[in-house]
């Protein structure tokens, strides 16, 4: 059983959550501390320099009260939102909280990413603990 389980959430993609979280629970061990994770895409420098001030933090206010509403059915589930690419991201979250599972969704796919979905493929194949992917 794990201790600190992660569990990445795409709040800009229709998917349901509760599996994940379902299966996050299941691996968790009694007391372990389970994190939604939401990573909002990075505004390039170039472009963030014409936003108002402060609009960054707020879009990332934002997201954190989406991410509550998704689970308020699981309120013992910490949130967090950081800003990157979704896979690098991930990975990096996954070492700085010593993070000892992640259950992430994949979509289904095409033909161009046959077996996992490309944030799901690098997650896989990067992180530093083991890994649950749910379809």
């Amino acid at each position: 059983m794990y201790k600190n389980v992660l569990v990445p959430i795409a709040l800009d993609h229709d998917r349901d959550t509760s599996e994940a979280l379902h299966i996050a629970k299941a691996v968790a061990a009694d007391g372990a501390k389970i994190t939604a994770l939401h990573v909002m895409e990075e505004v390039p420098a170039y472009v963030a320099q014409y936003l108002p001030e402060g609009q960054l933090e707020s879009n990332i206010h934002e997201l954190e009260s989406r991410l509550k509403e998704a689970l308020t059915e699981s309120p013992d589930v910490s949130i967090a939102v950081v800003s990157g690419h979704a896979g690098h991201a991930i990975v990096d979250y996954a070492k700085e909280h010593k993070v000892d599972c992640i259950v992430v969704a994949s979509h289904r796919p095409g033909l161009t990413d046959f077996f996992l979905g490309s944030t799901a493929a690098r997650v896989v194949r990067h992180a530093p603990c083991a890994v649950h992917v749910s379809r």
